[in-house]
């Protein structure tokens, strides 16, 4: 039934529980996980620094630190495949959440897509630009399961 499920990671507890409904519906249907991480791009606007103080007080490019982080997001949920048996395949995009998902969904042939969510009302993921609320009012004919935190 699903062969392929996107799971788009942010290294958030919902994430981290969304990819265990992943991996479990996987299980179950002899399907492969796609493990995504999207380094907003939004946030390289939204931050006027250049560069961070890195682990070792190197100072080195946001988008380096955010590459990192998105790496480790999809590693982490890779280590638990690996544990459960389930095939998995790592995406890591850069640009706006909602747009990559949705993009990765088509390119990879996803046959659903499995997010988390924060349990935060409508109106107040309108307003702060919630990625799940944005995945689920897309006009994409690909399926959407959300896991509430």
């Amino acid at each position: 039934m699903f062969s392929k499920i996107l799971v788009p990671t942010d290294g958030s507890k919902p994430a981290r529980k969304s990819i265990e409904h992943a991996i479990a519906l996987a299980q179950a249907t002899g399907g492969q996980l796609i493990l995504l991480s999207v380094i907003d791009k939004s946030a390289f606007v939204r931050q006027s620094v250049p560069a961070m103080p890195g682990a070792m007080g190197i100072v080195e490019p946001l988008e380096n630190l955010l590459q990192r982080a998105a790496e480790s997001y999809v590693d982490e949920a890779e280590k638990l495949c690996v544990k459960k048996g389930v095939p998995a395949k790592k995406t890591i995009r850069s640009g706006h959440p909602v747009e990559e998902i949705i993009r990765e969904a088509k390119k990879s042939k996803a046959d659903l897509i499995v997010i988390g969510s924060q349990g935060r009302s409508a109106l107040k993921a309108a307003v702060i630009g919630s990625v799940t609320f944005g995945i689920i009012s897309k006009e994409s004919k690909i399926p959407v399961l959300v896991v509430r935190n």
